[in-house]
């Protein structure tokens, strides 16, 4: 009789997590299916085989467990039924579901992982990427064997042609096919000799956007112009509160609450890499501040308000979902009311705040500073950010050929 468990794998990822899979044991030979999941030790109860409730996504991920390790009984106990002598790989041939030698049936549980791990912005731009795909092939699933060279080409010029799609977009959609593709082959799903990418295959790299923020006299135009409206004045204090923050990312700044402020400092653990900081409240931000002071009902409370209706803070896909739509509504209003009537005529998104920023820091503070400033891991990450803002030494080196 073979046995099943829900298992964290031993080998460590880059990021210390383990790979989350299920192991089947027959006859003292173990196989093993992966599930797409990673966790830290810490976060895995390995005697009650789930994901501790401190864990963000608790709940959904542990219902995905159970439901996984039901199907692979189910499949086991009717293998075994109609085969007694059935070695461990056979058995994982029939445990692992047949439709996933597909693409989309693969792309269905690349998205799953997306949910489980609260990433609602990858989540919604790979649906809508996965159906593009789909459109393109005739509104029909295909094996990867079928995924060639040829026809991702064909793929790419029917984005580029058809589409119009810029190469960021194309870059974009081409990335998704291959991570779905990857992850099939991780799994023994396909042979990685039809692998349709590579150097000598289909290259994918990512094109440099073009990075620029607001200048000082847009930032001066954006604190002075005068809104009436509350729903005017809340996008006007976002951007403002996250360029005052060093370019604090818009999803920190709507995660404020008022038990991160001690007296002239802001202590907040920055939510994309979970590094705490400190940094200090100028008195542009402490206006701020004093206008929704008088909505606090607790130290515990958010700043702002766009997220209280939020019950759950550790369902991080509903965070991040909620985020989104916010994040949307902010910037239609920065683009169609503000610049307008503050006569701002750069783009103007709450990540550009994190740009303006960058562009004004640029030949002021040191780069190790601005390392500090952004909570950069390796000084190498913001070297490379800050490189799109820096042009004076380009700019004398210009001048030094030309003239004034």
């Amino acid at each position: 009789m073979a046995t099943i468990k829900i298992v964290l794998r031993k080998k460590v990822n880059k990021d210390g997590t383990f790979p989350l899979a299920i192991r089947m044991t027959k006859d003292r030979k173990t196989s093993f299916i992966h599930l797409g999941y990673n966790l830290k030790k810490e976060e895995w109860i390995e005697a009650e085989q789930r994901v501790k409730s401190s864990h963000p996504n608790s709940k959904r991920l542990n219902n995905f467990l159970l439901t996984k390790k039901a199907e692979a009984s189910d499949r086991i106990i009717e293998a075994e039924t109609q085969q007694n002598q059935i070695s461990v790989s056979a058995m994982k041939q029939k445990v692992k579901p047949k439709s996933l030698a597909t693409f989309f049936a693969q792309a269905s549980s690349y998205l799953e992982t997306n949910k489980a791990a609260g990433s609602y912005n990858a989540y919604f731009a790979n649906t809508s990427r996965l159906k593009l795909f789909k459109e393109f092939l005739g509104d029909r699933d295909i094996a990867f064997s079928d995924i060639t060279v040829s026809l991702l080409e064909r793929y790419k010029s029917y984005l580029s042609g058809t589409r119009k799609n810029s190469e960021r977009t194309i870059a974009n959609h081409m990335m998704l096919i291959r991570a779905i593709y990857s992850q099939a082959i991780k799994e023994g799903l396909i042979d990685s000799k039809y692998y349709p990418f590579g150097s000598d295959k289909v290259s994918v790299k990512r094109p440099q956007s073009t990075k620029i923020g607001l200048d000082l006299d847009d930032i001066a135009k954006l604190e002075a112009v005068t809104l009436e409206d509350a729903k005017e004045d809340l996008a006007r204090h976002l951007w403002l509160t996250s360029y005052y923050f060093a370019g604090m990312r818009i999803s920190d700044v709507l995660r404020l609450r008022w038990s991160d402020f001690k007296g002239d400092r802001l202590f907040y653990t920055m939510e994309k890499n979970n590094k705490p900081g400190s940094v200090i409240v100028h008195d542009k931000v402490r206006a701020i501040l004093d206008k929704y002071e008088s909505q606090k009902k607790s130290d515990s409370d958010l700043v702002f308000p766009n997220l209280k209706s939020v019950e759950n803070f550790k369902d991080k896909f509903e965070v991040k979902k909620k985020i989104a739509y916010h994040v949307n509504r902010t910037n239609k209003v920065l683009k169609d009311v503000i610049a307008p009537k503050a006569e701002i005529k750069g783009k103007i998104t709450t990540h550009i705040a994190r740009h303006s920023f960058a562009t004004i820091a640029a030949d002021k503070i040191p780069v190790q500073m601005l390392q500090k400033l952004y909570r950069h891991s390796d000084l190498r990450t913001t070297v490379g950010y800050q490189n799109n803002f820096i042009h004076r030494d380009a700019d004398d080196a210009l001048t030094a050929v030309i003239g004034n």
